[in-house]
């Protein structure tokens, strides 16, 4: 335990000194100086400023720069370095390098000493934490946000927890096949080449293989596409599997499906629940908000909202979220609810952390999307972004949408490991139709009967796969995307 140190006189109150061993940094760091091989053991996780004392956080990082260009670091080699440190002169110079080297014995328990080091400054850490949090309570001025305060509280002590952790992930080869051979495994038993979570449209998971852990996967299209009910629709068959597996008896982490955290910032929770039970009752939305509803359908819709009860669908629909805010309401999430997936809707509504960021609008969805690829590593769940397109493609012949027409596109392209468009021909035709009477319109109806109610999925980037389309079918009265079954395959039909 820490001290408390009394002083008496018209002095202020003592406070408990921070938790340090001002002994245990000397010894560590004469053993290093003694045996320079020891540098390997402790510099994976302790870095210069774990060390209380700035003087041997100085010493720690001059050793450590010294064995990283293959020379010696002992008192002799590092006297020259410190000729001119002012806290080097106030313990009497250079010399005190020499003082510390002087038990060898400390050389056996280096690892402890190093140990100590590094959790006594996660102890300081979490005090300085406290302390911004009982100062930042104790502000009543009239800009106080206490929610912020404590997303931000949240986050801080996040950073302390994951420095906890903190030793880097190596993974042998045989680790790392093993976890390849889970995910093969995960694709044969699934009997659908699925090796990650579904997105309830076969084709789309034949050929990415679904939705897998760590990735971020940006979703595109022009206003009126349709991204947000594909997200829907996504999250929705992701949810339902897991809810149906785990009823089998399926272990949660071999499920095909996922606790899903839908993070809404234009649409409210309201709004998108009714999506999702416009999509399951198949009573179209509209009718259902307008009341234009009979007491059939109203108790179909009722007893959808019932079975649909304990689906594992969380839905965040604060606007204006920060990333750092989206960051730790998905690690809550991740911790209390065991999410397996995030959606957010869109990318473009999420601000950067910095003040002023608006200044710079490209490198603010750049630390944006950064933060969502972090995300996805940090939680080992997919990350599914919505994303706006450029006015570009209203200016080409050809609507599709290439990855130039991303908004800002340069760090989303490169930080996303896939990249979706969502494209429906419908949309654009029924922009253009002419006048009954046009000599156009016979051929517009054939072109708009062909495309009517059809979607193209382009994956227009993949990391693990080829790319290319996938047309599904596309039903804009209950927003609902599904398989589309092409009429050369289906059976001929005999009189």
């Amino acid at each position: 335990m820490a001290e408390v140190v009394r002083i008496s006189g018209s002095e202020p109150p003592a406070t408990p000194s921070l938790p340090q061993n001002i002994e245990a940094e000397a010894a560590l760091l004469g053993a290093l100086m003694i045996d320079n091989r020891l540098v390997e053991d402790v510099q994976i996780r302790l870095r210069s400023e774990h060390f209380f004392e700035p003087l041997h956080g100085r010493i720690y990082e001059a050793i450590l720069r010294m064995t990283d260009r293959n020379m010696v670091a002992n008192p002799v080699t590092l006297k020259p370095m410190f000729e001119s440190d002012e806290g080097m002169k106030e313990v009497g110079g250079p010399s005190y390098l020499a003082q510390l080297t002087g038990s060898g014995a400390a050389v056996i328990g280096a690892r402890d000493f190093a140990t100590q080091i590094y959790d006594l400054a996660l102890l300081r850490a979490l005090v300085g934490v406290g302390r911004e949090m009982v100062e930042g309570a104790l502000d009543t001025s009239e800009e106080v946000a206490p929610l912020t305060q404590i997303e931000r509280a949240e986050s801080e002590l996040y950073k302390v927890a994951e420095q906890g952790g903190g030793e880097g992930k190596v993974k042998s080869f045989s680790d790392a096949s093993k976890e390849a051979l889970r995910v093969a495994e995960a694709a044969l038993n699934s009997g659908g080449g699925l090796s990650g979570i579904t997105t309830g449209l076969t084709e789309l998971n034949g050929r990415m293989g679904g939705l897998h852990r760590s990735d971020l996967v940006i979703l595109a299209g022009r206003p009126g596409m349709g991204k947000t009910s594909l997200a829907t629709n996504i999250a929705f068959a992701a949810a339902t599997r897991f809810l149906n597996e785990v009823a089998d008896g399926i272990e949660p982490e071999r499920s095909a499906g996922a606790g899903v955290a839908f993070f809404s910032l234009e649409m409210s929770a309201d709004q998108l629940a009714t999506r999702v039970l416009a999509e399951v009752s198949e009573i179209p939305g509209e009718q259902i908000r307008s009341g234009k509803i009979g007491r059939n359908e109203f108790t179909r819709f009722a007893r959808a909202a019932s079975e649909l009860n304990s689906l594992p669908l969380y839905i965040d629909d604060t606007p204006a979220l920060t990333i750092a805010a989206l960051r730790a309401r998905a690690r809550r999430l991740k911790r209390q609810k065991g999410i397996g997936m995030i959606v957010v809707d869109y990318l473009q509504l999420l601000q950067g952390s910095g003040r002023g960021s608006n200044d710079n609008r490209v490198q603010e969805i750049s630390e944006i999307s950064r933060g969502l690829k972090q995300l996805a590593k940090e939680l080992h769940v997919p990350v599914l972004a919505l994303s706006q397109l450029s006015r570009a493609v209203e200016q080409r012949e050809d609507k599709r949408p290439q990855l130039s027409d991303l908004r800002e596109s340069g760090s989303i392209e490169q930080d996303a490991d896939i990249v979706l468009f969502v494209y429906r021909e419908d949309y654009y035709l029924a922009a253009k139709q002419p006048a009954d009477d046009h000599p156009d319109f016979p051929k517009w109806q054939e072109e708009m009967t062909r495309a009517y109610g059809k979607a193209e999925i382009i994956v227009a980037k993949q990391r693990h796969g080829a790319t290319g389309k996938v047309k599904v079918k596309f039903d804009s009265r209950i927003t609902k995307f599904s398989d589309l079954v092409d009429d050369a395959y289906l059976p001929e039909m005999r009189g």
